[in-house]
């Protein structure tokens, strides 16, 4: 796992040990943010990486010109912290742990917004689609913003396409026979 382009271009990344933790393939990785590329310029944005594991792709967006990123998890900030200090990241990351919900709450709270979330909880506990409607109710997305979730396959969205307020699905990536990466912009 490394950081594919940009001022970090390179660089290989720490994985926790285990199978607790499933970071985003390099692969899957490029693809998505080639795709983003066409939909959003990365120079001075925000960025939030909830469930954020080896930090791996809030780290990808400050390489390629991100202002800030913000990095959520509960048990991984170890990692996450020595992946910041091996980029030379220091000056541009907040590193959080705890629950995912209750710091997005917080948030809210203070008005914090974004400009790109990713979100990448561990599969098959329905945390991917907890999420997505705690952002959108919770308006963390700031105007043109986009949010990626990557999740299960066999994890679907129908349901949630007709409670969401502020945010549509703009598109959908399947890789393989496990991933399913959501792309959904801030419709307001």
């Amino acid at each position: 796992m490394r950081i594919i382009t940009g001022k970090a271009k390179g660089l290989i990344l720490k994985a926790p040990k285990g199978l607790s933790t499933r970071p985003t393939s390099d692969r899957i990785k490029e693809s998505v943010f080639n795709i983003l590329n066409g939909m959003i310029d990365f120079n001075d944005k925000s960025i939030l990486d909830l469930f954020a594991g080896t930090g791996a792709l809030g780290l990808e967006a400050i390489s390629r010109g991100g202002a800030q990123a913000t990095f959520v998890d509960f048990k991984t900030i170890n990692i996450i912290s020595d992946n910041v200090n091996r980029a030379h990241f220091n000056d541009k990351s907040e590193i959080i742990s705890g629950d995912v919900f209750r710091i997005i709450k917080k948030f809210s709270d203070n008005q914090r917004q974004f400009d790109l979330i990713f979100c990448d909880p561990p599969y098959n506990k329905g945390l991917w689609q907890q999420t997505l409607v705690k952002i959108d109710n919770l308006n963390l997305l700031k105007s043109e913003g986009l949010l990626i979730i990557e999740h299960d396959i066999n994890e679907t969205s129908e349901n949630l396409k007709s409670i969401l307020k502020n945010i549509e699905n703009v598109r959908q990536i399947k890789y393989g026979h496990t991933t399913t990466i959501d792309i959904f912009k801030k419709n307001i």
